[in-house]
């Protein structure tokens, strides 16, 4: 009682109070600003799940995160770094790939100018990548399916570009490789406390360390949300915004 807390919310959190299951609370880290803080949990209980428990990340692995400068993006640059992967990432513009860089990304790649399949394939020799977190949904299914590796796996964990894409199956079962979709709003109370229980043991050491950071765009005010989710819908964001009552 009394301890300061971050939390993975099922929802709601657009108020300044919110009541949560005790077991999908964590420690406030030490070392981190406490409203910065709140940057951290639903984006890298998202990147951690998806990358270790569904795609099975591995050191040494070669991992395509779409979108490196989101929200989920710059936690799971960070992320699959601090495990030991190769990281390939994009992100619009010099300035926001530099940024990106810095994050610890091997690779990044400007969507804006270029073609990103072909970057992918040229950064690793032609092989492809083991895994693939998507954010975009399902018009980039195929080309996500091309940049794959044999035996490799996609991760799609966002729509941003709608629900529905082509996939060449024939390619999918030439790689043996395997599309997974996932949802963390979905699951139920005991697997979010396993999330939770994972995360506290295995991240948030490396936040502690400074291995990985919360990266924040903005601090905007909780009567001001409708400025926030614009920043969010042009793209201007750099990290998360956070709404401060």
């Amino acid at each position: 009682m009394g301890d300061p807390v971050v939390a993975l919310l099922g929802g709601g959190g657009y108020a300044e109070l919110v009541a949560v299951p005790a077991a999908q609370t964590l420690p406030a880290p030490d070392g981190v600003d406490l409203v910065d803080a709140g940057a951290l949990p639903e984006a890298v209980c998202t990147a951690w799940t998806n990358l270790v428990d569904t795609a099975r990340l591995q050191p040494g692995d070669r991992v395509l995160v779409l979108g490196g400068s989101g929200g989920i993006g710059v936690v799971a640059v960070q992320l699959a770094r601090a495990l030991g992967a190769v990281v390939i990432t994009t992100a619009g513009g010099p300035e926001r790939c530099a940024r990106v860089r810095e994050l610890g990304a091997d690779h990044v790649i400007d969507h804006r100018d270029g073609d990103v399949v072909r970057a992918v394939l040229e950064a690793t020799d032609g092989r492809g990548v083991d895994v693939v977190l998507d954010v975009l949904g399902g018009p980039a299914l195929r080309d996500n399916v091309r940049m794959l590796a044999d035996g490799g796996r996609l991760v799609s964990i966002g729509l941003q570009q709608g629900r529905r894409g082509e996939l060449d199956l024939g390619e999918l079962m030439a790689k043996r490789a395997s599309v997974t979709g996932t949802m963390l709003r979905s699951r139920t109370t005991e697997e979010k406390a396993a999330i939770l229980a994972a995360v506290r043991e295995h991240v948030w050491p490396m936040v502690a360390d400074g291995r990985l950071r919360p990266v924040v765009h903005a601090r905007v005010p909780l009567a001001d949300a409708d400025d926030a989710l614009r920043l969010m819908e042009h793209g201007a964001a750099f990290g998360k915004v956070l709404l401060v009552p």
